[in-house]
This record gives structure tokens, sequence and C-alpha cells, in this order.
């Protein structure tokens, strides 16, 4: 017998089997775009999950809508009140046939029996009570009352036990109610914390049968009982209050004075208090054209009562909410499996954004780690420097921050030195010590051959930005250009002039130092200021740190001062702004010229009043004053911190 011959070549049939289900990478720069449009962070981390990414098949949203649909669905899909219903239209069966066969009899017995049904209470629940002891003439008549009760007590049971409907048939009720008392102390034993599991084993070997949904264990098995006596709860709360008086009264009669009426009111005690967080009490109204009997009307409840907590589980509104907290099953189950598939590949990424270091954990949930956080500044930076190139020329920052201007010497290239590179001189080196050792070409570079242009050492700088936190920059659209300013700024500052000292300084009604962090999840506010005052001094504290750098200071705000802080640290807030709040902005503005400082303000918007006070710091500092669009700001400020931070401005 010869062997198996098998052939392998490239995957042609589609997509690649072993790629990802998303671009993990994608999705941090989708993330990163609506942060830098003005999004809070962690709505950004929300609705990548809720959307689903670009990429993707769609995401939590989607599946909660399908999930709404459905609810909307199981409500219309009958009347509640069907038992009752049923059980008036049998009764109305029986006394019909009852009367046919009195009517066929000439007796004193047959009139006073027809006396007794003409005068029978109209209530239905009354009614059947009544008949117990009625000596029924018809034999027809007899069986269709007597269905009326063990209908229902069979609907009643079954429900709540998915296999005992045969058991009630065949009226092993001995059976039934030997198991719920079984039942109840073993979930006696679980709710005082005993150990239950040899207790578990030996229930479900004696009653197994009852429990075709084989659960594996105590706990499984108290939630698949109280989710259904939940739903029984639901359904009298649905009622209104004579249906649900008619129908109690059938099922105290239909399950009778023995064990099992005691009992399995005991089971119903135990599983609220064993899961008391089900919905036992709240009712829903139903409508529809079928009526219900009392078995399908609870599990219509059931159903909608399990979509509920889909449709929570899905909104991941609670704080800390992750996808581990959807029941993947339960979404299998009410949405199908490509619903779960779904689910299960937002699982998957939002897991590998966590372990690709993307995002982390704090208290609150997910947020942006130091590397996502990275690369959202260097999509801030890219984007502004694709400004710059598209309308000032090609600005390529490769060479920005390690050296100044190039002063025509050069020398032997040394581990770590990351000035540009002098090509002509390194190749000259290379082909005289190929010259000197008689060799013939090719020429070949070696380490020593390198030399790197010297250049004019560059001062460092301490840079400022203070950016204006205030609800009008949310308001007029101007939140996210701010954002991706920072960001750029931030990121530049880290990449390409690491000697330099960047400190952001967010401004409204108090001033605060930001991390690149904080500055991303930063979310507006509706508190009233803008303490420009505040935020220079921060910005002063910031220079002094750094004395032998070249101090630069750069205002994005969009109003005037409107607050400042008082001797006690508390801010004052006043509109117009008082003498008092531009005095003490004015005395931080020269304290900064004093020191050297140079105070460039970039003024969004066209606030009269702002323009008259930026116009007066212009005259006492010598700085200058940009008025750019809000979608330009990023490419003032990154050009005017370039310009800046060349060498120290005369004083």
């Amino acid at each position: 017998m010869s062997g198996n011959v098998f052939r392998y070549g490239a995957w042609r049939d589609g997509p690649d089997p072993l790629a990802p289900p998303y671009d993990v990478r994608a999705a941090v720069d989708e993330m990163g775009e609506r942060v830098l449009a003005g999004d809070s962070l962690r709505d950004a981390l929300r609705d990548l999950i809720r959307q689903g990414p670009r990429d993707g098949q769609g995401g939590l949203e989607a599946l909660r809508e399908r999930a709404r649909r459905l609810r909307r669905e199981a409500l219309r899909r009958g009347n509640l009140d069907g038992a009752v219903t049923r059980a008036r239209q049998m009764l109305d069966q029986a006394l019909a046939t009852e009367r046919d066969a009195l009517a066929a009899r000439d007796d004193d017995a047959a009139r006073f029996n027809e006396a007794v049904l003409d005068n029978l209470p109209r209530s239905v629940s009354q009614a059947v009570s009544d008949l117990s002891d009625y000596d029924w003439a018809s034999t027809e008549a007899r069986d269709i009352y007597q269905q009326i009760l063990a209908g229902l007590r069979e609907e009643v049971v079954a429900q709540r036990f998915a296999g005992m409907r045969q058991a009630l048939r065949q009226g092993d009720f001995a059976d039934v109610s030997a198991m719920l008392g079984d039942l109840n102390d073993l979930l006696g034993k679980h709710a005082r914390g005993e150990e239950t599991d040899d207790a578990f084993r030996d229930f479900m070997a004696k009653h197994g049968q009852f429990f075709p949904d084989n659960p594996r264990n105590v706990d499984e098995l108290i939630d698949s009982l109280a989710r259904q006596a939940a739903a029984a709860e639901r359904l009298l709360r649905s009622l209104s209050p004579q249906q649900r008086e008619e129908l109690e009264q059938l099922m105290a009669q239909a399950l009778g004075d023995g064990p099992l009426r005691g009992r399995l009111a005991e089971l119903t005690d135990n599983l609220r208090a064993l899961r008391p967080g089900l919905n036992w009490g709240r009712g829903e109204r139903m409508r529809g054209p079928a009526e219900l009997g009392y078995g399908d009307a609870a599990s219509a409840l059931g159903e909608i009562a399990d979509l509920d907590e889909l449709i929570d589980q899905l909104g991941q509104e609670h704080p800390g909410a992750t996808l581990d907290d959807v029941d993947v099953e339960a979404v299998e189950r009410q949405l199908g499996r490509s619903a779960a598939d779904d689910v299960r590949r937002l699982r998957e990424l939002e897991r590998e954004l966590r372990r690709q270091g993307w995002v982390q954990r704090d208290a609150d949930g997910l947020t942006l780690s130091p590397k996502a956080l990275r690369r959202l500044g260097q999509s801030a930076l890219s984007a502004i420097f694709r400004d710059i190139a598209g309308k000032r020329g090609d600005h390529d920052m490769r060479d920005a921050g390690a050296a100044g201007d190039l002063i025509g010497s050069s020398r032997r290239w040394e581990f770590g030195d990351d000035q540009p590179l002098d090509v002509v001189r390194t190749i000259g080196n290379a082909v005289r010590r190929r010259a000197a050792s008689d060799r013939s070409l090719p020429v070949r570079l070696t380490a020593d051959d390198f030399e790197v242009a010297e250049t004019e050492r560059r001062s460092s700088a301490a840079v400022a930005l203070c950016v204006d936190l205030s609800y009008s920059m949310y308001a007029d659209g101007r939140w996210g250009p701010m954002k991706q300013t920072a960001l750029a700024l931030s990121h530049l500052v880290a990449t390409k002039f690491q000697q330099d000292a960047l400190q952001i300084i967010g401004f409204g009604r108090y001033a605060q130092t930001l991390s690149q962090g904080e500055l991303a999840a930063i979310e507006p506010t509706i508190e009233k200021g803008t303490n420009l005052q505040h935020a220079l001094k921060l910005a002063g504290r910031h220079l002094r740190r750094h004395p032998g750098s070249e101090p630069v200071v750069l205002v994005v705000t969009d109003g005037e001062p409107t607050s400042h802080l008082e001797d006690d640290g508390e801010a004052l807030f006043w509109w117009p702004p008082l003498p008092e709040t531009i005095q003490a902005t004015v005395r931080e503005v020269d304290l900064l010229t004093r020191y050297g400082a140079t105070l460039n303000v970039f003024m969004l918007g066209e606030d009269p009043g702002l323009r008259r006070f930026v116009g007066a710091v212009a005259n006492r500092n010598g700085g200058r004053v940009f008025s750019p669009d809000a979608a330009d700001l990023g490419r003032y400020v990154i050009d005017d911190y370039v310009r800046a931070r060349r060498g120290r401005h005369p004083r």
C-alpha cells in the first residue's frame, strides 16, 4: 500500500486563516483619532468596543440593538392572561356539555343540578372551587373539568422543572413531592455554607431525570431554578390585580393541600434568598393575538428577563466594565452563533490591546498606556508636519535637536553620535585606506572610516505650554486641536529635543500641570474661569528649575483672564474681568519678562477683550501674538517652538 502524498503551497483561498481578527495597531490609531478630535480617552475606548473597529464585523451596540428588537418582539407574542382565559373556556365547555346531559333527563336531581350551574359565581376560580364536590351527570364534562386543574398543575410544575411533565401525567405526585423535599434540604445546606458536593451528587443520582439540562454543580442548579422561579413571579406581577387573584386561586386548587404546594412555595423562598439580584418583582405588559398558557407566558417573561440582562451586559456602562462581563453562551443562546463569534473577536481584541501593552487597567477601567500615548503623540505630530510640508515646505526633523549649524569641520564617528554623517570624508577615508593597502576595488566601508560633521552646539530650552481648558474651548470646537497640539509638542520634545524640558499646564478656574496621559484623558467641565495668572505662575516655577535653558512660554487661549488666585490660594472668578484679575496676570507677565522668557500667545477666536489684553502683553514682553484658525493651531505652535529654541534671545 503506497503512502499518502501531500503537496504544500501558498494560501490562495481568501484571507489568511491565521491572521488575527483585528489589526490591533489600527484599532489604537482609531482611538487616537477620536482623542485628537476632542473626545475623552475613555469614550474612545468604549466606542471602539461598542461600534467595533472599522475592519471588523461590528461592535456591541449592533448586538445590543438586535437584543432590543427581540425583546420588542417577545412583548408582542401574546396575552399573559391565557391560563385564566383557557380555564374559563374549558369551564364553559364543561358546563355546556353538562347542561346538554341534564336537559335530556326528566327528574328533580337534574333540575337541582341545573340550578346549581345557574348560580355559579362569575369568577372562574370560585366556580371551579364550587364544583369540586359536584356530582357530574356527563362523564365528558367531568373529564374536561378535571383537566382544568390537572393541566394547570402540570404547567406550573413543568415550567419550574422541565423533566417533570411526564411524571405528572402519570400521577407520580409522591416522587415529585419527595424530590422537592430533597431539593429544599440541599439548598438549605448550601445557604448555611455547608459542603454540598457529595450531597449534590447524591441528589442528581436520585432525581437527575427531572433536570435534563444536567447542571454540573449546586450553583448551576440554583441559577437555572431561580431564573424559572423569577419568571413565574414576574408573570403574576404582570397581571392585573383581578387576573392575578384568579390565577393564584386556580394554582392553589391545582396544587392541592398536600405537601407539593408547600414545598414548591418553600423552594421559591429559598431561591429568592439565594439569588436576590434577579428581577423578582417587575412585571411586563405584553400584548399579542395569542392567548399564552401559564408555561408559555412564564417562558416569554423569562426570555425577556434574559434579554434585559444581556442588554445590560452589552451596554458596558458600569464602572470597570470589560468584555469578560458578557456571557458569551447567553449571547449565542439569544442572538445566535455569529453574534457570539463577534463578542469573542472583540474580547480577543481587548485582550490583545492589554497583552501588547496598548491599554492598561486602573480603578475606573481601561486606559491608554504610555506606549499608546507615544503612538498618539507621533500621529499628532505627523499630521502637523504633513500640514507644514503642504503649506510652507518640507520640514524634515530627522537631525533636529542634536546639533545646530554646520561649522565646516568633522571628526571620527564615536558610538552614540547623532550628528549628521560627512559622506565625502567617510568615503575618502575608505578609498585612502584601500589605496594604502595596494588592494583593488571594490572599496568596503568599515566603522573606522565614518566621520560626522561638527556643528555649533545648540542650547536647550525650557518650554511651558499653557493651554486653556475652559468650557468655551470645547463648545467652540477647539478642544481637539488643543489636545493634538499639546500631544504633538510633547512627542516632538521627547523624541527630537530630549535636552529640552517641556511642561504642559492646563488652566480653567485653576491651573494644573498635566502629564501626557492626563492631557489625553482630560475632559471639559462647565466650571467657569480662565486663570491665566495661575498658569503663568506655574510656568515661571518650571523655567526657574532650568536656569541654563532658553525660557519659552507658549499660551493657547480663546478668552481674556477672568480668574486669579487670592492670597489664601482660592480662585476668584468674575466676568467681565475685574481690574484685580488683569493686574495679577500682568504681574506674572512682568516676572517672566524680567527672567528673559519669551511669551508668545496663540489667540483663538475674535474676542475683543482678549485681543486688547494679548496686544498689551506683547508690548510689555516683546513676544508675538498669533491668531490662527483652530485647524492650524498645531502648525503654528510647533513652528514657533522650533524657531524660539534656536538660541537665547538678547535680553
